[in-house]
């Protein structure tokens, strides 16, 4: 009889437990992980010292986190490409800048023996022809120069920030282990104190 009435007390409170949960999903919503972290630690049931979590709860957490990697991964892949895409470009302009080099000794060598419909130009004229397509040949190179530059700072700061959220999951992720360990040892205690008790 006093076993039917624990059973029954028993089943009220994890009835009661999740009626008390149906609040806020920490599965549903634009949460971040903390967040998730925080609702879910808010919401689960506490027994003494210890939470009571529902599994599927903490497996869409779970997934929300490997969503999260997912996601940076997919950004670092995207920066990589982003790279290639700019090597490619850096050896584009270098190839044009050696054929334009190339062009430019072709014209000094003109420029001593230039003649073009019977019409002599000056040196001074042809000179300063070429003047002006090295100008705009090295504005060129400069503007390559400094979007390289912008884009290996932004490049570097993504680096950092996906370094900066592995190095947190890893924290949070030895915290859950450490946490889950201790609770382990003390549900182990517990248990050996009933035997004990039950012996005795």
């Amino acid at each position: 009889m006093i076993k039917n009435c624990f059973a029954l007390f028993v089943i009220l409170l994890a009835a009661q437990a999740s009626f008390g949960q149906a609040g806020v999903d920490p599965l549903q919503g634009p949460y971040s992980l903390k967040d998730r972290y925080a609702i879910l630690k808010a919401k689960s049931q506490t027994y003494e010292n210890y939470k009571v979590i529902k599994e599927s709860a903490l497996d869409g957490v779970w997934k929300n986190i490997q969503d999260t990697l997912a996601a940076k991964e997919a950004a670092i892949l995207q920066s990589k490409q982003q790279i290639n895409q700019l090597k490619n470009e850096v050896a584009n302009a270098q190839t044009m800048v050696k054929q334009k080099e190339a062009t430019f000794k072709g014209y000094l060598y003109d420029s001593e023996h230039i003649n073009v419909l019977g019409i002599d130009f000056t040196k001074g004229f042809f000179l300063a022809f070429v003047g002006i397509l090295i100008g705009g040949l090295i504005g060129f190179l400069i503007f390559i120069m400094a979007r390289m530059k912008y884009l290996d700072k932004s490049i570097r700061e993504k680096t950092l920030t996906i370094s900066l959220v592995s190095n947190e999951y890893e924290e949070y992720k030895k915290k859950a282990m450490e946490k889950q360990t201790k609770l382990s040892r003390e549900l182990q205690d517990e248990r050996n104190r009933l035997q004990e008790l039950r012996r005795s």
